[in-house]
């Protein structure tokens, strides 16, 4: 039996199968009504962690789900991240890990969320141009003053993550990776020696699941979909991972919560560990 929660950072228990908010349309009706729906049905079908971003419509996408779902129900928990913004002079989105910068998204989004407190917030990438211990400190105050519960990375490499770790308690590691892209492989294998959550943005390779034999062969075999199956793997793949598929789509959305039901056999997990080489 594989594990159906998670303790992120050892006490924030989420559910293993989250839900990343990035698709949804933020614009007019009806499109935002469609999105609310969406988000709600996350919710009504047991997601207890939603991602965000300050990057996803610059806090639009925050806004909307506090509009979807606050007052939020006991046990879910929004992680947003921090880190990218707009550039006043081009209007283009960058990297901007400078402590200024971060206090202010942080701030931003507790009022978009209606929160006190973000249980998690992630750096959504380490700015090469701020110190990292200036963005690392910047957040470890943030976490003193209370206005953050814990703290994780994303997109880091293994070697950014020790050196984090050497400033920080990490809680989390939001990191690409799924059945068919195991660049990250080292990152989790410290995660998972560590005790840090794994949270898999683009879970399943776009387009390329159900073009795979192996994947397609093993859907077959259960009566399922080839996205079913990659999320499954995902979850047999590891206690610390916790996949967060998006999606704007009711449907898929429930395709994607079933995966949590499926199992897998230990020579259906061979074969689809084969398609990006033995886990270590």
């Amino acid at each position: 039996m594989i594990s159906t929660t998670f303790p992120i950072g050892g006490d924030l228990t989420v559910g293993r199968l989250g839900y990343g908010a990035m698709q949804l349309p933020t614009g007019p009706a009806p499109d935002r009504a469609d999105s609310v729906a969406v988000a709600r049905r996350a919710v009504e079908l047991g997601i207890t962690l939603i991602d965000t971003a300050h990057l996803y419509g610059g806090g639009a996408n925050e806004e909307l789900l506090a509009e979807a779902l606050h007052p939020y129900p006991d046990g879910l928990h929004i992680t947003t991240k921090v880190g990218v913004a707009r550039s006043a002079d081009t209007g283009e989105w960058g990297l901007d890990g400078r402590p200024a910068v971060l206090r202010a998204q942080v701030d931003q989004a507790l009022r978009r969320l209606r929160v006190e407190r973000i249980e998690l917030l992630q750096l959504h990438r380490i700015d090469p141009d701020t110190p990292l211990t200036d963005q690392l400190g910047a957040l470890r105050e943030l976490r003193a003053e209370g206005k953050i519960g814990r703290i994780g990375l994303s997109e880091v490499t293994a070697e950014e993550l020790a050196r984090a770790r050497e400033t920080i308690d990490v809680a989390s590691v939001q990191n690409r990776y799924n059945v068919l892209d195991r660049e990250h492989e080292p990152v989790l294998a410290a995660c998972e020696a560590a005790g840090i959550a794994f949270l898999p943005w683009r879970p399943v390779a776009a387009g390329e699941s159900g073009a795979s034999a192996d994947i397609a062969a093993v859907a077959a075999e259960l009566g399922v979909t080839p996205t079913q199956v990659s999320l499954a793997w995902l979850l047999h793949r590891s206690p610390v991972v916790i996949p967060i598929p998006g999606t704007a789509r009711i449907d898929h959305l429930e395709e994607n919560v079933a995966a949590a039901r499926i199992g897998l056999s230990d020579d259906q997990r061979k074969r689809l560990d084969r398609l990006g080489g033995s886990p270590a």
